[in-house]
């Protein structure tokens, strides 16, 4: 006769494939209900041992996209956004961060030693030039001490970390910083984005007429005292944000 244990066994056994290890000496003979147990186990032992063996034929669920790029989702309309408000913020997005801005173009030499690339042009007729008064986002690097992680030198600088407004403001030929940048910096637009390479003779040079943005924090400071045993070539990365 099958008790409810031997039936248990038979279905886990049919659903799974699998011999629960309890019952793998067990013989079923429906016609003789003879019944014979090589070796015996109690409920609890075959609870465990049902969860052990289901267990090991678990396979952890894998992600499906069903053929889907999640990331070109973000192109569709916005479900729901009956305003555009959603929609705007994008394109605002789109606007400040072009994709222009990562493509890798070359370097413009000047006469002076000063090179620059432009990644961006800017917008509006007013450009920078003699007198003019600019405000710009800023960072600057090391190009002499690169990592993996800052493959194009070691900030030292940038407005975000070192000034209140995020911006450094003052009139173009005035003296307040370095003639390499002021001269690389000519004919940018608003929102114009260069990165400007300044050589280290007139980075020392700089340095002893006050004309180098200084760094407000105490990682900034130590890099910057570093510079000057060295090579001290600049990056300046100068995005420009107003030009009067």
């Amino acid at each position: 006769m099958l008790t409810k244990t031997t039936i248990c066994a038979s279905l886990f056994t049919l659903v799974t494939g699998f011999t629960p290890p309890a019952f793998s000496g067990i013989r079923f003979d429906s016609s003789t209900a003879t019944r014979t147990q090589l070796y015996s186990s109690s409920r609890r032992n075959f609870v465990s041992e049902i969860l052990a063996t289901t267990a090991a034929v678990v396979v952890a669920p894998q992600i499906v996209n069903a053929g889907i790029d999640p990331s070109a989702l973000k192109n569709y309309r916005i479900e729901g956004d009956d305003s555009g408000a959603a929609t705007r913020l994008r394109q605002i997005e789109a606007i400040k961060n072009p994709a222009d801005d990562m493509v890798d173009k070359p370097f413009t030499a000047l006469s002076s030693g000063v090179s620059y690339r432009e990644y961006r042009e800017g917008k509006g007729e007013a450009t920078v030039g003699p007198g003019s008064k600019v405000a710009v986002e800023m960072t600057i690097r090391m190009k002499s001490f690169s990592t993996q992680k800052e493959p194009g030198g070691i900030k030292y600088f940038s407005t975000k970390d070192d000034t209140q407004f995020n911006e450094v403001a003052w009139t173009v030929g005035s003296g307040e910083l370095l003639p390499g940048l002021e001269e690389a910096m000519m004919g940018m637009r608003k929102r114009g984005l260069r990165r400007i390479e300044v050589p280290s003779t007139q980075i020392f040079a700089a340095k002893k007429a006050d004309q180098l943005p200084l760094p407000t924090t105490n990682d900034g400071q130590r890099r910057f005292d570093r510079l000057f045993k060295t090579d001290a070539t600049l990056l300046f990365e100068v995005l420009v944000t107003r030009i009067k």
